[in-house]
């Protein structure tokens, strides 16, 4: 009994451990599924999106959740859902939330000033947590 209370504490961290390694996992799974929906619809990766940097949009999550640009760069979040709505609140840009985008339609934000600038999407970043982050470099 002793010997397997000293393994408790190795179990739990392991234990606890588990689900994040298996959310990374899950999210990378979920933006390559979402990065082919894209190629599908517009006949190119996003990664061949002149003049923009694409985020998708796609069940629930943004594709990636962080990316850093440099200041002057146009994000374009593009909804590649077959059903769902998303928007687009930069928190502290002052602008409103945008539109909702329905499927294959997108909303661009140029990003001037440098720092951390967080999103979400109004409808979905309380009940799924459909927040991210764009970082902007000098």
């Amino acid at each position: 009994m002793t010997h397997l209370k000293s393994l408790l504490p190795a179990a739990l961290a392991l234990g606890l451990a588990a689900p994040a390694l298996a959310d990374e996992t899950d999210q990378t799974a979920l933006c390559a599924e979402a990065e082919e929906r894209y190629a599908e619809i517009f006949g190119a990766p996003s990664s061949e999106a002149e003049g923009v940097t694409v985020v998708t949009m796609y069940k629930n999550n943004f594709c990636p959740a962080a990316i850093t640009v440099p200041a002057g760069t146009t994000v374009r979040w593009v909804n590649v859902d077959k059903r769902t709505s998303h928007s687009v609140l930069v928190k502290e840009s002052g602008t409103p939330e945008s539109d909702r985008a329905f499927p294959e339609e997108s909303i661009e934000f140029t990003f001037l000033e440098p720092g951390a600038k967080d999103y979400l999407c109004g409808p979905h970043w309380d009940s799924h947590d459909m927040i991210g982050m764009v970082t902007v470099t000098p």
